[in-house]
């Protein structure tokens, strides 16, 4: 396992590519990527055991499953930094032919990718699914999914989330990325989220927070608490607390980067606060 300055390290390199990728071709979704950049640091580093000789079949590995697909770019760069395929091929990002898309797809046959994650709500679905096939299968290991806050305004997810605790999928992890805000604005001027916890309780989840989800030693020691709740009897839930746009600090806390291309001068000003520590693709 790599050591903390190593994981700090490379979370401050995904946000150079991140914000290096969107302004290459002028578009994508840098503010919930920079958000859940110490998150997927975290799980694909740290707290899944996964195989980087691909299968699509996932199976005796855990399994990562991303819902709010337009967070592409932090995916994308997780992955290559992982291992799954060669760091250049960030260079690809929405170009023609590239099998690194806006929003990730399988038909390209890029490795780490298991859905197609372009429309929201459905993540949950998948996941569920693949849970519980490795129960059937036998397979002790976990399932992991990612849901943006304004996704969960789409009604397939409670289906999902009644699905889920009816039917005691406890092999799964589900983490909404709390960060309050969505394409148009705050979630409470779009379609008020009300009390999260209290609505996955309700329907039956094990439910608990990371209150600092930009801090590295906290989501892990929180994502090992929630895999210590698998295997009795329920979903587990974690409401991660983050900051859209974080780590670049005039794209913070405001959705007007939701789906915003830096400019040049912008981009130089992002990457000054993210200092090159593992190399630029």
């Amino acid at each position: 396992m790599p050591d903390t300055q190593q994981l700090n390290d490379l979370t401050t390199q995904v946000r150079r590519d991140i914000v290096r990728m969107v302004h290459k071709v002028n578009s994508g979704h840098p503010g919930g990527s920079l958000g859940c950049t110490e998150f997927l640091v975290a799980l694909y580093n740290e707290i899944m055991e996964l195989d980087t000789n691909f299968k699509m079949d996932g199976i005796n590995e855990d399994l990562f499953f991303l819902s709010n697909g337009h967070i592409s770019p932090v995916f994308y760069s997780v992955l290559a930094r992982r291992g799954y395929f060669p760091v250049e091929e960030l260079n690809t990002f929405r170009l023609l032919d590239s099998r690194l898309q806006g929003h990730p797809t399988t038909h390209e046959g890029l490795p780490g990718v298991r859905i197609a994650s372009g429309s929201l709500g459905q993540g949950m679905s998948v996941a569920i699914g693949a849970a519980l096939a490795k129960k059937l299968n036998n397979d002790t290991h976990t399932v992991f999914s990612l849901h943006g806050d304004g996704e969960l305004q789409e009604g397939q997810n409670w289906e999902a989330i009644m699905y889920a605790a009816g039917n005691k999928v406890d092999n799964y992890i589900a983490t909404i990325d709390l960060n309050g805000q969505q394409i148009d604005g705050s979630t409470d001027d779009v379609l008020p989220m009300g009390d999260v916890k209290a609505k996955f309780e309700a329907f039956g989840w094990d439910v608990m927070d990371i209150e600092k989800g930009n801090d590295l030693e906290a989501i892990i020691a929180g994502l090992k608490e929630a895999k210590s709740r698998t295997g009795k009897g329920k979903p587990v839930c974690i409401l991660l607390h983050t900051v859209m746009g974080h780590g670049v600090d005039f794209m913070m806390g405001t959705h007007a980067w939701h789906g915003k291309a830096p400019n040049d001068e912008q981009l130089e000003k992002a990457l000054a606060q993210n200092p090159e520590t593992l190399g630029d693709y």
